[in-house]
């Protein structure tokens, strides 16, 4: 057990100890965050204890729905479930998008005689797939929900994912018009006990949120509805030996936190000398696995193309101009240790487990904190090392240091490269480049043509 799934796990399986059925008095499960870094075993801290309270279920019922903001992030997670729920008779379904509509529909629900019934136990969906299966798929029910798990919280609320839970909140209080008896077990909105609201036992809906960088901003939290939510957070105690041997414990007050076999540089740079300190690091201090930032889709693209066409490093690119399949190929590939180098937009940043990142370097210097955090986070996971480089432009040193030191990290060296280093790369180099950009207006011409 790491030290999240130590808290968590147990607090969830607390708030579960009673079954489904609140308890006489209006009981209700308190909400519960879970601020922890990336790499520290957050997916098993509620995919345990969920198929844990699952397993004495009788009937086949949507009780568990964990939202995701990417498809590759919901096959992670979706796969973990299904290890767990192996032998247990509890069944998993994947919403993403990637069957057809259709092909979905039959995996949710089946039409008998007697009505719909739920062909899932727990669903893991994003967010888009999941709104459209709401609105339109005929039988689809959500009442009895137990467990809404919001993974990656903040970018959830971010991308204005906002209306999806706002539509699940919705389904889940939905009284259905053919329920007839089962009305016993319809439940309505809480609201203030009373003596007729007590009289019933409700399904509870407990909301489980997830993140590397929760938000702390009360407006957005307020947006989630949360019942007197209880924080976890994961913050490492610096211990500092004192002269006599003794040791103290110093409150770091981060308000992030990183891997702590992390190792972090920069390295200050103008933008013509970037892909050359990319290079340089690749193929004359044999860097391996290494996963490499940019900000943007056309950013990635081209500098894959200026990479593959300077030739010596294996290298791909994983960005959202690539069909899912492919991407998941290089991913495998890349894990396998095939591709050295796997140029990425932040896609991959939010929470995907790439296996074995020896390096991370961010390309292009992240402009917001939480950002940092998560790409740094993809290397130096579940207790292994990992160094992160970032590469930042002399104009963008202040501010990229003023905004680690704001939030609280000040463990960064800076890693200077002579120029000198770099001179023997330069003219291969301009021959890639002059290469490369033939290849570009040729790409044109086909288009315009």
């Amino acid at each position: 057990f790491c030290s999240v799934q130590a808290e968590v796990i147990p607090a969830i399986l607390q708030s579960a100890s009673n079954g489904y059925l609140m308890g006489q008095g209006g009981y209700r499960p308190k909400d519960i965050c879970v601020s922890a870094p990336t790499g520290s075993g957050k997916t098993l801290s509620f995919v345990i204890p969920i198929v844990q309270v699952l397993l004495d279920r009788v009937v086949c019922q949507v009780r568990a729905l964990v939202v995701l903001p990417t498809k590759e992030l919901a096959q992670q997670v979706s796969k973990v479930f299904n290890i767990y729920t192996d032998g247990t008779g509890l069944k998993v379904v994947l919403i993403t998008g990637q069957k057809s509509f259709a092909k979905e529909q039959e995996m949710l629900v089946q039409k008998k005689v007697t009505g719909y019934c739920s062909l899932a136990d727990i669903i893991v969906a994003t967010p888009g797939r999941l709104t459209d299966h709401i609105n339109q798929t005929a039988g689809f029910s959500l009442t009895q929900l137990r467990f809404l798990v919001v993974d990656e919280a903040d970018r959830m609320i971010d991308d204005m994912h906002q209306n999806c839970l706002n539509q699940i909140v919705k389904a889940a209080f939905h009284v259905e018009a053919d329920s007839g008896s089962n009305m016993l077990f319809q439940r309505t909105k809480p609201g203030p006990i009373t003596a007729a609201s007590s009289c019933y036992p409700q399904i509870p809906l407990q909301k489980l949120l997830f993140s590397a960088t929760l938000t702390q901003d009360p407006e957005k939290l307020q947006q989630l509805d949360l019942f007197q939510p209880c924080l976890f957070t994961s913050v490492y105690s610096e211990k500092k030996a004192l002269g006599d041997g003794t040791e103290t414990e110093q409150d770091t007050n981060k308000k992030y936190t990183l891997p702590e076999g992390l190792s972090q540089c920069y390295v200050p740079c103008d933008l013509n000398s970037k892909p050359l300190l990319l290079l340089h690091f690749m193929l004359k201090m044999k860097f391996t696995r290494v996963l490499c930032f940019t900000n943007s889709r056309e950013a990635s693209h081209r500098l894959f193309l200026l990479v593959r066409a300077f030739g010596g490093v294996t290298v791909a690119e994983f960005s959202s101009r690539l069909p899912p399949n492919e991407r998941q190929r290089t991913m495998k590939e890349f894990e396998q240790g095939k591709i050295q180098l796997l140029i990425s937009t932040d896609a991959t940043a939010r929470g995907i487990d790439v296996k074995g990142v020896n390096y991370v370097i961010n390309y292009d210097a992240p402009q917001f904190i939480r950002t940092y955090i998560h790409r740094v986070g993809r290397t130096a996971r579940a207790g292994k090392v990992g160094v992160a480089f970032s590469l930042v432009l002399r104009i963008q040193e202040r501010r990229f240091l003023r905004m680690l030191k704001d939030a609280g990290i000040q463990d960064i060296k800076k890693h200077p490269v002579k120029g000198n280093s770099l001179k023997p790369l330069v003219q291969q180099y301009e021959e890639a480049l002059s290469k490369l950009e033939k290849t570009v207006k040729v790409i044109e011409m086909g288009k315009k043509i």
